[in-house]
């Protein structure tokens, strides 16, 4: 169990028992105030706290004891367990923590009225899968720390170790302390982007840097010794190419695309690979899809292999990686590209009424113009990946009052032991 941070308060604590787990992963008791939210608590629980009051009329409390566990309780598997703010559900059995990742959607589309979808399975990435990690780095008197910001706070834990990261990038915790060093000032922060790319480690090191050449031929030496693929600057807007060894490329299907320093990738191969595979099983005998929100080509490129696609980014530098992936591949169907904000100019009803299919794949805030567009539209199939289940609620009961059936959603868990879920679904046209 986590270590209790509560500082010594006067009379006893309060006892309570764990009924579920909420949406943000916090265990909540029912009591006759309310519901009290117990961070790193399961169902079963029974556990001593001290109250406190939460946002918008809630009650919050910090764990003081653990006095029985309940039967979904497990042990947490990372030393940093309970300080570092990246897991905050590894005190979890698998089939408890599936249970969760399952009813986080449910629960989100049932505040929509869409409650009786059915939702299957979830893919959830094991272990030791994350390909991508996003630090921040922080000099101070004792050293420099690097890791992660403990839970809801800007204190800054010292990762040591990281169960969910792939093992190549937990090995450059210790070596890239050393190096960045050298690049900080005293109570200088600087952002770190890990990116474990198909052709090797992507370094993106963002902030205020002063790099004359000792810090140049530093983190050129630190690439090469730990045979990293290429090694980014990126400071006031500009970007510093210090060491690229080899173009950071990712593979989709036979097709290899170019990774923009700290580009987008989604979390997990396997996460990856399970989202396509519902898109190339549900666009099977389409001839002509739309991949909206496409990034560097992750559904666009396999899809290419029996559809013409019409793949839509608003960021130039995935457009240009695309861009570059298509020309250079000759297996090909027809893709043509839109470099398009689609937040401001999403594409009409009369521009998607070509397609036999649109998949859609927002950033967290979800897409409603787009998706307005799409329930006016008359395409047979819609198909929606999203990584927050509550934006994806509001945007799917939009296509469904549009006249769209949501016939299923597949849970695709690629943040394991965070509330962090990501899902894909389908929607058929029937009005």
């Amino acid at each position: 169990m986590p270590r209790s941070t509560t500082p010594k308060k006067k009379g006893a604590p309060k006892r309570l028992e764990i009924s579920r787990i909420g949406a943000q992963g916090d265990g909540i008791s029912h009591g006759a105030d309310g519901d009290i939210y117990v961070p790193f608590t399961a169902a079963g629980d029974v556990v001593d706290v001290w109250l406190e009051p939460g946002l918008r009329g809630t009650m919050r409390a910090s764990l003081e004891a653990i006095v029985a566990p309940g039967a979904d309780r497990a042990e947490p598997s990372c030393r940093h367990f309970g300080s570092c703010g990246g897991c905050s559900l590894q005190h979890l059995t698998a089939d408890a923590y599936a249970g969760f990742v399952r009813d986080r959607v449910k629960t989100a589309l049932s505040q929509h009225g869409l409650g009786d979808v059915p939702i299957e399975a979830p893919h959830i990435s094991p272990p030791g899968s994350r390909r991508r990690l996003a630090l921040k780095a922080l000099r101070t008197s004792r050293g420099v720390l690097l890791g992660f910001n403990q839970r809801q706070s800007h204190h800054l834990v010292d990762v040591k170790e990281c169960p969910i990261a792939r093992p190549a990038l937990v090995a450059l915790l210790k070596p890239l302390r050393a190096v960045l060093g050298d690049l900080l000032t005293l109570r200088a922060g600087l952002d770190i982007t890990l990116t474990d790319s198909d052709s090797g480690i992507d370094l993106l090191i963002s902030g205020r840097v002063s790099l004359d050449l000792a810090r140049r031929e530093a983190l050129a030496t630190f690439a090469e010794s730990h045979d990293l693929a290429s090694v980014h600057v990126l400071d006031d807007g500009f970007l510093d190419p210090v060491s690229v060894r080899r173009a950071p490329k990712m593979r989709f299907g036979e097709v290899e695309a170019p990774l923009p320093p700290g580009g987008f990738v989604q979390a997990t191969k396997e996460g990856e690979m399970a989202l396509l595979e519902a898109i190339l099983e549900w666009t099977a005998g389409v001839t002509h899809c739309a991949d909206l929100f496409a990034g560097i080509g992750t559904f666009s490129l396999p899809l290419a292999r029996h559809s013409t696609v019409h793949a839509v980014e608003g960021a130039r530098s995935a457009v240009e990686a695309l861009r570059k992936a298509v020309h250079g591949t000759q297996s090909l169907k027809q893709v043509t590209l839109d470099h398009r904000d689609l937040f401001r100019r999403p594409l009409a009803a009369h521009e998607l009424n070509r397609f036999g299919s649109v998949i859609i794949d927002p950033p967290r805030a979800g897409a409603a113009a787009q998706m307005t567009e799409l329930a006016r539209s008359a395409v047979p199939a819609v198909i929606a990946v999203s990584c927050n289940p509550n934006t994806f609620a509001r945007d799917a009961r939009l296509l469904v009052d549009g006249g769209y059936d949501l016939v299923c959603v597949r849970p695709v868990d690629q943040f394991l032991w965070s509330p962090h879920v990501e899902l894909v679904a389908r929607f058929l046209k029937t009005a």
